[in-house]
């Protein structure tokens, strides 16, 4: 049987976490010892009857022992509802202090190029791990170092009890150890193929469109059942072979309950055992098993509350940490790139080797290339999403992995090739889901985007919510570029913001690129348009994920290295025109 693998060492919020819950779980500890020595009422009560009520037909005294019983079962019952909430709030207190960890660890995932199913699998882990601690398995194992007591209590009673109880025992061990042997393989393929419909059902979802429009929808339903049949093999095997032991333990325990039953009576009828000692000990041997049964029963939730905190003990390991920074001062000088190679997280080959340019306040940079050439790629090193495996990019000679995330974030706008918004109102999304939102600011970087007479436009202007607005590509890379602008951030990188754009946002959009080039930000646009050059007064040449070249417009324009889109037949001399336009 292959040894499960040991807990790895955990990072400091998970060890912090793990540590407090530890704390709380030794108060439940403490009440299960209670309740423990609470259970032995009911034997005892067995005991008194059959030898000294019977015998004696004494009612006061079965009253007595009677109240003393109720009492004893109220006061159990009483701490078991406490130990259970304790535990409910453990779960609790778990989650809320990795939460956050959590919920960053699914940002870096997403970030690292990794699949919907990675990115999503730390939340998975957690509620994994919720799951397991708000089930029966925890109580019964702070119940299991109370089974060699009530065993012992066996012997005490009897030899031959305390044997037979003790063989009981060991049945159940040896299925609880076959139960964790034949489960691990199971547990993993399950998990494995949750995670998998997981990612196909989002990637589903937010590909609807293209889902209904292209008539996909029956092919892909039939790949999606496929998966989801695999889901449920994987989740019917595992639920077979925890089902299968815990079906078996429930039997053994009942048979050997009879047959300690049946021992007593043999015990009895040779005089070595009274009728009350038989009844007590039957008890007793049930209390002691039952904690071994519940084990059985929650092994699958077990071995998967396992792997999820391994799983997570790795996740937060491997992803670095925010840790503090000094505040540095707000930048507003220069942006130097340094020789940056750049590749995807966790590959080895390079999309992009040796760039290196400069920029000063006030400047614009078109980066221009063909498919492929790596433009997306240097723009996600450029806004910090990505760490150059060589190289550096500073801005204002403080490298981007010298500022706090949260610090840098403020003086970067970015708008991404594919918008996407969050749940809340317009001015939150613009505000960048700012819980305490400049108001003010929001109105400006409405203006400053050319957006304020849309918005307003809307049947809540700011205040409609994002969900309710039936935006157009075009209205949607306008507010995406507003949320770029909110703060006056230093640096802007705009990854095709003129994509969607009709004439009316292309002309707000030069607008916008002057006016930030006006009070002296930095402008990185990415664009196939011809237009998006008007503006630049660099442009940057990749090819093949090399700097082809870099240099002043005008220059780079005479060596023939960006070619313009080829015109229609008869529209040679509009493309002259356009093209000696830019120039100028």
């Amino acid at each position: 049987m292959k040894a499960p693998a040991p807990l790895r060492s955990a990072t400091p919020e998970l060890a912090a976490a793990l540590r407090e819950c530890r704390r709380a779980f030794l108060s439940v500890a403490l009440f299960s010892g209670v309740v423990n020595m609470l259970m032995l009422a009911g034997p005892l009560y067995m005991l008194q009857v059959y030898d000294r009520v019977l015998a004696s037909r004494s009612i006061p005294t079965l009253m007595a022992l009677s109240l003393f019983l109720v009492l004893a079962y109220v006061f159990q019952g009483g701490l078991d509802l406490v130990r259970s909430r304790l535990v409910v709030r453990i779960a609790s207190l778990l989650d809320q202090r990795l939460g956050r960890s959590v919920y960053d660890a699914m940002i870096r995932l997403a970030n690292q190029n990794r699949s919907a199913a990675d990115a999503h699998q730390p939340l998975r882990d957690l509620d994994q791990i919720r799951a397991f601690l708000t089930s029966p398995g925890p109580i019964a194992i702070i119940d299991l170092p109370w089974t060699p007591i009530f065993l012992a209590i066996c012997f005490l009673i009897h030899p031959w009890l305390g044997a037979a109880a003790l063989a009981g025992a060991l049945v159940l061990l040896a299925l609880t150890v076959l139960t964790g042997w034949r489960s691990h393989e199971p547990a993993l393929a399950m998990s494995r193929s949750v995670g998998a419909r997981s990612a196909a059902s989002e990637l589903a979802r937010r590909s609807s469109e293209i889902v209904v429009a292209m008539g996909m929808l029956n092919t892909l339903g039939q790949r999606w059942q496929q998966v989801n049949d695999n889901c449920l093999t994987a989740s019917a095997r595992a639920s077979d072979v925890t089902g299968s032991f815990g079906s078996v333990s429930r039997v053994a325990r009942m048979l050997l309950q009879s047959a300690m039953l049946g021992l007593g009576a043999y015990l009895v009828i040779q005089q070595e055992l009274s009728a009350g000692a038989m009844i007590a000990s039957s008890i007793m041997m049930g209390r002691a098993l039952s904690p071994i049964e519940v084990a059985i029963a929650n092994w699958r939730s077990l071995t998967a509350a396992r792997q999820s905190l391994l799983r997570l003990t790795d996740t937060l390991r491997w992803l670095p940490a925010n840790r503090a920074r000094t505040n540095l001062l707000k930048p507003v000088h220069r942006l130097d790139v340094e020789h940056v190679a750049v590749s995807a997280p966790g590959s080895n080959s390079a999309i992009v080797a040796d760039v290196r340019f400069a920029l000063t306040a006030g400047e614009a940079l078109a980066v221009v290339g063909p498919s492929g050439a790596g433009k997306t790629s240097l723009v996600r090193t450029l806004i910090g999403v990505w760490t150059p495996v060589r190289g550096k990019i500073r801005l204002d000679g403080a490298a981007l992995d010298q500022w706090d995330e949260e610090a840098l974030g403020c003086h970067i706008g970015y708008v991404a090739q594919s918008v996407e918004f969050f749940d809340g109102t317009i001015a939150e999304n613009i505000a960048r889901m700012s819980l305490s939102p400049d108001g003010d600011a929001v109105l400006a970087a409405g203006r400053a985007a050319g957006a304020h007479d849309m918005i307003l436009r809307l049947p809540g202007g700011y205040d409609t919510p994002i969900g309710d607005a039936l935006l157009s590509a075009g209205q949607r890379q306008r507010i995406a570029l507003a949320r770029a602008l909110y703060g006056d951030p230093f640096l802007v990188v705009l990854d095709e913001p003129n994509a969607n754009l009709d004439s009316e946002g292309e002309a707000a959009l030069q607008e916008v690129l002057g006016k930030l080039k006006a009070r002296g930000a930095i402008v990185v646009i990415i664009s196939h348009r011809p237009s998006a050059l008007e503006q630049c007064d660099k442009i940057l040449v990749l090819s093949n994920g090399a700097q082809q070249a870099f240099g002043p417009r005008t220059a780079i324009l005479q060596t023939n290295l960006v070619r313009l889109p080829r015109p229609a037949a008869g529209n040679l001399a509009l493309a002259r025109e356009q093209r000696e336009e830019i120039a100028s």
